[in-house]
């Protein structure tokens, strides 16, 4: 299958477009459009991710759920908004750890293409939702795909610092390769779990930290 992805992902990973699970997303997906069921994110921006953070330059890998099931939210980046539209709790919260980790300012904008820019890969485990509808499209077989990126990243990468915020991104870290990689682990941002255990567990300078050792450049965590 032909698929519309920046050329280092295409390559890397080639052989899970064409497996059974990746045709039944294509083919869940035609059959929302079909019964008139709005998408999130756009066609277009389905694969962002992927395309603003290619894969040799990924040093830190975000995982999130599945994205922003609001009008003009989503943009295919885990946590981030479009430009223009009001940071959600969860990202309120992760620029709240953000100032007091590393003093960063609270942003007006909710976008985070700066960080992908930079070797940051925002990655839902699942890469699409119906309208107003969360999870609603978490066992299409996107996690099958977000699963095996992770593990590829793990198998053909070294020192990716992966930030696992939750119970959901926790069950990732079977994924990888710890004696290779670093995972640093906190609670869920949101309002509902941030006291436990996010707030305070300084991810960002502890991941400047693990790039820095080694001879990396430091994330410019500014948005």
């Amino acid at each position: 299958m032909d698929v519309k992805i920046e050329p280092g992902w295409k390559q890397a990973l080639k052989n899970e477009f064409d497996r059974p699970y990746f045709q039944q997303v294509v083919t869940f997906l035609k059959i929302e459009k079909a019964q008139g069921k709005i998408i999130y994110p756009p066609g277009s921006l389905i694969f962002n991710a992927f395309n603003r953070t290619p894969f040799n330059k990924v040093k830190v890998v975000i995982i999130g759920q599945d994205p922003y099931h609001g009008p003009g939210q989503a943009h295919g980046l885990s946590f981030s908004v479009q430009p223009g539209v009001k940071p959600p709790p969860s990202l309120i919260n992760i620029f709240k750890e953000l100032k007091t980790d590393i003093g960063l300012p609270t942003p007006a904008s909710g976008n985070l293409d700066h960080w992908a820019e930079q070797g940051v890969l925002l990655l839902n485990a699942a890469l699409t939702v119906r309208a107003n509808e969360p999870a609603s499209h978490a066992k299409a077989g996107w996690t099958d795909f977000t699963n095996a990126v992770i593990s590829k990243i793990s198998d053909e990468k070294t020192g990716v610092v992966f930030l696992l915020w939750g119970r959901f991104a926790h069950e990732k870290q079977s994924l990888i390769d710890e004696t290779k990689h670093f995972v640093l682990k906190a609670a869920h941002p949101s309002p509902l779990s941030a006291d436990k255990g996010f707030f305070g567990c300084k991810h960002f300078s502890k991941t400047n930290e693990l790039l820095s050792k080694q001879g990396l450049d430091p994330i410019d965590w500014s948005v």
